[in-house]
């Protein structure tokens, strides 16, 4: 699992648009957000560089990549 800081997520809305975005991409399982932390996490196998492009196309920015828990 891939755990990013995503910035300018504050509601459902964001969360939703993000998590679209991201499982469109044919190499991700699941896609999912943590709006009180401003994380998502990302099961599957698309590089870091698929997930940063698909984030920004739903309006929002990569920050940083988490390290596994």
């Amino acid at each position: 699992m891939q755990r990013y800081k995503v910035s300018g997520m504050t509601c459902g809305h964001c969360s939703k648009s993000v998590i679209q975005s991201v499982e469109a991409l044919s190499s991700v399982e699941r896609a999912l957000v943590d709006l009180k932390r401003s994380e998502l996490a990302v099961v599957g196998t698309a590089d870091e560089q698929e997930i940063v492009r698909a984030v920004k196309r739903a309006g929002y920015t990569v920050r940083e990549r988490l390290s596994a828990p």
